[in-house]
């Protein structure tokens, strides 16, 4: 999708997108003698103006275009306002056969930022992966491929290029990542494929492979792996942008490539859904590949644990104890709670070696998760009060919603073991608070550390303003928000 800013409508064809907030309607009131009909379009369809209603009208006095009416609410700039109008828009005209869009804003009023936020959506609906469908009938293939916003202004143009462009790149890798099957990305194709995608940003990568994990002690980690013929893979991402020697901030994401469950293997119902148990993994990759595209002023450092978690017959059993690399122990009680055995070598490692100066960590790790909060937020769970309170407003400004979960003494006694310092799993009640606790007994020396459990946001069955069904790229934006808020503010 290519984004254009412009100062006055082009000429030539296109389809015209008018927004209506409340009773300010400037691109309606400039219609001329189309606007009765247009007005009589809306009454009829009951049109009230609420952001994301539509209407659809098509003009006789000037050659039939294509005209889109849509509801941006009473706060036009305020919110998720300005994304769902160009979202909404988008969304109508992306199959549509139009191929050029004008949202005419002239007249709203909008900030820069407001404005620049219409460009990002629109961008960020317009995302389609379709490269395994080869027999698409033509109606249903993109035919949109320009939008141009007019009367935005041109802060609003630098603000989208500078600011939002990038974090359109990045949450489109994300979804790519996300979205494709296991037999195309497994942990080594995910680090040629991230590789790739950020080669020439200023990234430096290090990859870790199983001996030099097993050298560390990894054994909680290479015990999830051990099952699949795929080699598991740490990939360390570092952006250098703050000051020098400055500590960085340290984003850690789960990456199990497929998920089966293991020994402990799941229902083979809707176990395809399975290939985005990596959307941590994914959304941390994302979220560095923005930051270095719009070159961030902050030292950040990305840290994707990848492995595959398969029933083969070298797979790790219920009843197995490992050693982790802390040097604790874990009693394997559930094979299929493998997301924090992966998670805590991973930010021991962190700890030891990137030495963070806050640690978050990102992971679709709870089916406990989704029966708590749903489709509509992921769980934060923190140590530190300072940084929860950064991601939830991280988290309202960016739309990648968080709701707060709790810790507690009493949780983290429900995953003491007979055997071993802990079990990986509790028991059902409460299965996303013991999962953060298992994962908090591996935070050393009080380092500030949030985990973010997003097993119910990094894929959706249905549409929003943003994206359609299926990869959401939730998490980039909330990463690049609190960045932005905190450490280059």
């Amino acid at each position: 999708m290519q984004i254009r800013f412009a100062d006055a409508r082009p000429t030539g064809d296109f389809a015209l997108v008018l927004p209506a907030a409340g009773n300010l309607r400037p691109g309606i009131d400039g219609l001329g003698a189309a606007r009765a009909g247009v007005e009589a379009a809306l009454k009829r369809s009951r049109f009230e103006g609420e952001a994301g209603s539509l209407v659809e009208h098509f003009l006789d006095s000037d050659g039939g275009r294509r005209l889109l009416v849509v509801g941006a609410g009473a706060d036009v700039g305020e919110g998720e306002a300005p994304e769902k109008l160009a979202g909404t828009a988008v969304a109508r005209l992306l199959t549509s056969g139009e191929t050029h869009a004008v949202i005419d804003l002239t007249g709203l009023k909008l900030d820069a930022d407001a404005a620049a936020r219409v460009a990002l959506a629109a961008a960020l609906r317009s995302w389609r992966y379709d490269r395994y469908r080869t027999r698409l009938k033509d109606k249903q293939k993109v035919t949109l491929a320009t939008v141009t916003i007019v009367g935005a202004g041109a802060e609003a143009q630098s603000r989208y290029e500078s600011r939002y462009a990038p974090l359109v790149e990045g949450v489109a890798l994300t979804r790519e990542l996300v979205t494709e099957p296991a037999n195309i990305i497994y942990p080594e194709s995910f680090v040629e494929r991230v590789t790739e995608s950020v080669k020439g940003l200023g990234l430096e990568l290090q990859v870790l492979g199983r001996d030099e994990m097993a050298k560390l002690g990894m054994g909680a980690l290479l015990g999830v792996a051990q099952g699949s013929v795929r080699e598991p893979q740490l990939l360390v991402l570092k952006w250098n942008g703050g000051k020098a020697g400055d500590a960085p901030v340290a984003f850690i994401g789960k990456g199990v490539t497929f998920d089966t469950g293991g020994i402990s293997i799941k229902p083979a119902a809707n176990m395809e859904a399975m290939k985005w148990d990596m959307g941590g993994a994914a959304a941390v990759v994302g979220a560095m590949k923005a930051l270095a595209g719009r070159k961030a002023k902050a030292n950040v450092v990305g840290i994707c644990g990848l492995v595959e978690n398969m029933p083969d017959g070298n797979a790790q059993r219920p009843g197995d104890v490992v050693t982790t690399m802390s040097g604790q122990t874990v009693e394997v009680i559930n094979t299929d709670a493998e997301g924090r055995l992966v998670l805590c070598d991973a930010m021991t490692w962190t700890q030891r070696t990137i030495k963070p100066r806050a640690m978050i960590d990102l992971a679709t790790l709870t089916g406990a998760m989704v029966i708590s909060l749903g489709h509509e937020y992921a769980g934060l769970f923190a140590n530190d009060e300072l940084l929860a309170s950064q991601l939830i407003k991280a988290a309202e400004e960016s739309g990648d919603k968080l709701w707060r979960q709790p810790l507690g003494e009493a949780y983290d006694r429900l995953i003491d073991s007979p055997i071993a310092d802990m079990k990986n799993v509790g028991p059902r009640e409460g299965g996303s608070i013991t999962a953060a606790q298992f994962l908090k007994r591996y935070v050393e020396d009080d380092t500030p550390w949030a985990h973010l459990d997003i097993a119910g946001m990094a894929w959706s069955d249905k549409a929003k303003s943003t994206y359609d069904k299926g990869a959401t790229g939730f998490g980039v934006r909330l990463l690049d928000q609190y960045i932005a808020d905190n450490f280059e503010a």
